[in-house]
C-alpha cells in the first residue's frame, strides 16, 4: 500500500463517512436514529417535565423504564427494551441501575444523546407544528390523483 500524506488520510477518511456512498458506516447510524421510538425516546428525555431532586429547568433528565414506557403511548415491552440497549449501546444513553426492593432503573442522555436529543426535539416540534398543513396538502393530492 502506497504512503499516504495526512491531507491523503483525512480525504479518505472523509468519503468513508460520505452517508450518499452505498457502503457507508454512516448509513447504518442515519437508519438506526430515523426509527420513530429513536427519535421518540431522545425527545422524551429531555428537558421537559419534573426532575427528580428538584426543578433543574433546561437540564436533561433521568427517567425510570416505567415513565418512558407510560410517556411513549404504543410502544411494546420488547420494543422499548430493544431501543433502549440500541441506544446505550450507541453510546447515546446510559443505562443506572440501583439496589433497591424492586430494582430501579433509570435512562439519561450522554452528552452525545443530549446533541442528537436537540435536533430530534426539533424535528418532533416541527412535526406537530405543521400536522395540519401536511394533513391538508395530502388531501388535496388525493382529490387531484381519484
Amino acid at each position: 500500500m502506497p504512503t499516504q500524506t495526512a491531507a491523503q488520510k483525512r480525504a479518505h477518511a472523509q468519503a468513508d463517512y460520505n452517508a450518499f456512498l452505498a457502503g457507508c458506516p454512516s448509513r447504518q447510524l442515519l437508519d438506526r436514529i430515523s426509527d420513530k421510538w429513536v427519535a421518540l425516546i431522545l425527545a422524551a428525555l429531555g428537558s421537559d417535565g419534573p426532575h427528580p431532586g428538584g426543578d433543574r429547568v433546561g437540564e436533561p433528565r433521568s427517567m425510570r423504564y416505567s415513565e418512558l414506557s407510560r410517556r411513549l403511548a404504543g410502544v411494546s415491552q420488547k420494543m422499548l427494551t430493544q431501543t433502549l440497549r440500541s441506544l446505550e449501546r450507541d453510546g447515546l444513553l446510559t443505562r443506572t441501575v440501583t439496589p433497591t426492593v424492586p430494582t430501579t432503573v433509570t435512562y439519561a442522555l450522554t452528552d452525545l444523546g443530549l446533541s442528537l436529543h436537540h435536533l430530534m426535539r426539533g424535528i418532533k416540534d416541527w412535526a406537530e407544528a405543521h400536522m395540519n398543513e401536511v394533513l391538508a396538502n395530502r388531501d388535496s393530492y388525493d382529490t387531484r390523483i381519484s
